[in-house]
Parts: structure tokens; C-alpha cells; sequence
């Protein structure tokens, strides 16, 4: 990862949509979506790393910043090594990461982030219902519990909610994620496609 990689940044709270807009951009050629839930989940839960994941995330924890930005930046170059993320033509979809002002600056010098895309919902119930929902369909430990979801939601306040004061205001778009998933896509594409026209390859050149 020698050049910045063209990023867009999905950004909000924990159970806002980050993951189910960060999907449905993932199967548009162009796009490359890295959720780091998704990575950490699909660690071997027996291997060292996989137990250290899991007991932070069954607290509601932050995975600590070091971890999280080893683990990404391995990930990333397989994806690029495989040939799945074409850093010259893909836009990369970022989910999950930074989620401290620290792994912000940890990771600035890989990425060259075009757009933060800040997904909001105003209510919290909704989002703890929302989680508990997902719980259950996608075997996910980590949302079953309503404590240790409103600790995340907590966490999310405490920490990662300073993410958005290290980039510079112009760079963030709020999008309502309350509604329809088609209707909040296209919300998020016109502000995505218009910070990347220009910036790659097919299909923004």
C-alpha cells in the first residue's frame, strides 16, 4: 500500500446500517466494501487472536487500536494480492474503521478518504431493537445482549464519535438512515459518486 487508497468512509452508531448499505455498495463493480466486524467474526474464535476479539466484543469494547490496525492492514493487501480490490480502479468501502480518533491517525497515511458518510438515527431504542433483531437471524453473540448493546452505543459516544473531528468538515455528508434501504442508497450514492468522479478508474472516470 505504497499510494494513499480512494476511500469512502461509512460512519454512525452501532445497528444504524453501516453494514447493510456497506453490502448493497459491495456488489456494484467499482466498489469494495471492508467491513472489520465482518473480519474480526471471521477469525478462527479458537486461534489466540479470535479469543482476544471475543473478549472485547461480548463486553461491548473497542478492540484495541494496534489489533485492529494489524489485522485490517493484512486484510487489505490479501484483497489487493488475490486481485478481489483493485486500488486503481475500486473505491474502497470502509465499515467499522477507524472507530477512534486514534486509528484515524494510525491509518492516514494508507487511505485518502474522499467522502465520510455519516449515517444518523436519532433513536437509540430504535437502534437497540434494531440489533436484538439482528441477533437473532445472524448468530452474532455480541447484539443478543441488551447491556452489553447499550454499552457499545455508549462506547460509540465516548470514542468513536471523535473520529468525525479528525477530518475536515467538507469531507462529511449526514445521511438519515431511517427508511427504506433503496432510498437511503441512493441517498448515499449522490454523496458518494460525485466526491469520486475523477478520482479512479471505471466507473466514476
Amino acid at each position: 500500500m505504497s499510494t494513499p487508497l480512494k476511500t469512502v468512509l461509512l460512519f454512525g452508531q452501532p445497528g444504524v446500517g453501516k453494514g447493510t448499505q456497506g453490502a448493497i455498495l459491495g456488489t456494484i463493480p467499482g466498489f469494495v466494501h471492508l467491513a472489520t466486524g465482518d473480519m474480526f467474526r471471521g477469525l478462527d474464535r479458537e486461534s489466540e487472536l479470535g479469543q482476544k476479539f471475543l473478549s472485547y466484543s461480548t463486553q461491548g469494547l473497542l478492540v484495541p487500536d494496534d489489533l485492529t490496525v494489524r489485522l485490517w492492514r493484512q486484510y487489505v493487501q490479501g484483497l489487493i494480492d488475490t486481485n478481489q480490490y483493485r486500488p486503481d480502479t475500486d473505491l474502497l468501502v470502509l465499515d467499522g474503521i477507524p472507530r477512534s480518533a486514534a486509528q484515524a491517525g494510525m491509518i492516514d497515511e494508507y487511505i485518502d478518504v474522499l467522502r465520510v458518510v455519516h449515517l444518523v438515527c436519532l433513536d437509540t431504542d430504535a437502534l437497540v431493537t434494531r440489533m436484538k433483531k439482528r441477533a437473532e437471524h445472524s448468530n452474532r453473540p455480541d447484539d443478543a445482549d441488551e447491556a452489553v448493546i447499550r454499552r457499545r452505543l455508549q462506547v460509540y459516544h465516548e470514542e468513536t464519535a471523535r473520529v468525525l473531528e479528525f477530518y475536515d468538515a467538507s469531507l462529511i455528508s449526514e445521511v438519515d438512515a431511517v427508511g427504506l434501504p433503496g432510498e437511503i442508497l441512493m441517498n448515499v450514492l449522490n454523496e458518494i459518486i460525485p466526491a469520486a468522479r475523477g478520482k479512479i478508474g471505471n466507473p466514476f472516470g
